[in-house]
């Protein structure tokens, strides 16, 4: 049998479709996959099982990389067993495929993963997954040896609208590391990419040094995985490293204003978010432009998020009274 799974080219919306791509792997272990997704999100798939082909889709003008998907997908004269696309694209209907699933999106506030699932029949979402390989593992072993707990942050996000300040992100490390904290000491890791260093370069420089673990554009996004495996808790903006984080089995807790968290929160036993104090509905001012509007996370208090994490950690791991 030959499955092909379209996914999203944000890296977020990649990780929630790791789930279903679980489920056909374990629903049909023979099966020959062929993954298409876009540039940014290919690396995820780096080391997933049964995959037999990947194709990186560069956007192009005119939805040209549609055209480009099916002159390369239609060479499978004797068809697909399974198409599933969940980029709501007319590619499977042009496909030869004996059954298709296609995910149109849904305008309902029930969280991403119940309409994708849905897409595919199940009544109950498949929990995504990072999966990683050895030579990760060992990067990853190297980079954070087991010799303390490991405070993950993710300070960075894909537009300015979604990061919460840089010095609130700076107390917060001070009040959780310090001797009373609940990660008394502890190292802090902080993930972002390349592009993003200048955002996250204020709360690296926050950090001492000997304490400090800098990955920012530093690693791939699988060995960010497995580093973030090693973390006793990962604490970060609404990004698709949130999403990896809590596929990766991290503590994690998302921080969250111009987008909807009963929507986009990480999934999972071991996650928690904590909101603006202003709502969602009365954040966007008149003349918003995500590109260029600054910071709307700015009621979420240090307060509130050490809250959130205090109580996550005793909630995952029975920290200090």
């Amino acid at each position: 049998m030959r499955i092909l799974f379209v996914t999203s080219t944000r890296i977020g919306d990649a990780v929630l479709s790791t789930g279903l791509l679980a489920h056909l792997i374990e629903r049909y272990p023979g099966a020959r996959i062929t993954l298409a997704c876009g540039p940014d999100a290919a690396p995820l798939f780096d080391a997933v099982p049964n995959i037999e082909q990947r194709i990186t889709m560069t956007k192009r003008k005119w939805g040209l990389h549609w055209f480009d998907l099916w002159r390369r997908c239609i060479r499978v004269w004797w068809g697909w067993g399974l198409v599933v696309d969940l980029r709501g694209s007319v590619v499977a209907y042009f496909l030869p495929a004996r059954r298709r699933r296609v995910y149109w999106g849904e305008t309902g506030n029930r969280h991403r993963l119940y309409a994708l699932a849905n897409a595919l029949g199940l009544r109950e979402p498949p929990a995504p997954r990072v999966w990683t390989a050895p030579e990760h593992e060992a990067e990853a072993a190297r980079l954070v040896p087991e010799d303390g707990p490991v405070l993950g942050l993710g300070p960075t996000a894909n537009w300015p609208g979604k990061i919460w300040p840089g010095e609130s992100f700076i107390e917060l490390v001070e009040r959780l590391t310090a001797p009373e904290g609940i990660l008394a000491g502890a190292r802090v890791a902080v993930f972002g990419a390349a592009g993003e260093r200048p955002i996250a370069q204020p709360v690296l420089d926050a950090i001492p040094a000997e304490r400090r673990i800098d990955l920012v554009g530093t690693v791939d996004l699988l060995t960010a995985a497995a580093v973030l495996r090693r973390c006793a808790l990962y604490i970060g903006n609404d990004s698709g490293l949130m999403h990896i984080a809590a596929a990766a089995g991290a503590p994690t807790l998302g921080l969250f204003g111009p987008s909807r968290a009963e929507i986009y929160a990480p999934w999972g036993p071991n996650t928690a978010v904590v909101k603006t104090a202003v709502p969602y509905e009365m954040l966007f001012p008149p003349d918003y432009d995500h590109r260029t509007t600054g910071t709307l996370m700015d009621s979420l208090s240090v307060d509130a998020v050490e809250d959130a994490a205090t109580e996550l950690w005793r909630r995952c791991l029975g920290g200090p009274g």
